[in-house]
């Protein structure tokens, strides 16, 4: 495994980024995104995932959905996903229903780590 890509399910940009912060203070429960809803806060990445994330002795890369689809050509599966790039070919590793089971980042933590 070179590489684990973090794909959200929302889209990159100023504008989108607003919407969806509005979105998860306000109704969080219809929100697409439990990738983001459990590892971002209002300002920010939370302090406990980023510092799992520095834990990963494996690149990383963190794109949106529009990304994904530039980037790989990818927008064929459910997100939010994780990946891994073997081989400069990516191949989904955690997929989104995995994902939207996770309430908090200790799940989160605790699915990729037994997948690692």
């Amino acid at each position: 495994m070179s590489k684990l890509i973090f794909v959200y399910n929302a889209n990159s940009g100023l504008f989108n980024s607003l919407t969806d912060t509005a979105h998860k203070l306000f109704s969080p429960e219809t929100y697409s995104c439990n990738l983001c809803a459990i590892t971002y806060g209002s300002f920010g990445m939370k302090k406990d995932w980023k510092e799992f994330l520095k834990s990963i002795d494996i690149p990383m890369e963190f794109l949106h959905r529009n990304e994904l689809k530039k980037k790989y050509g990818i927008s064929n599966i459910d997100l939010p996903a994780i990946l891994f790039k073997e081989e400069n070919e990516p191949k989904l590793w955690i997929n989104s229903e995995s994902i939207k089971l996770c309430k908090s980042i200790d799940d989160l933590i605790q699915l990729i780590t037994n997948k690692l």
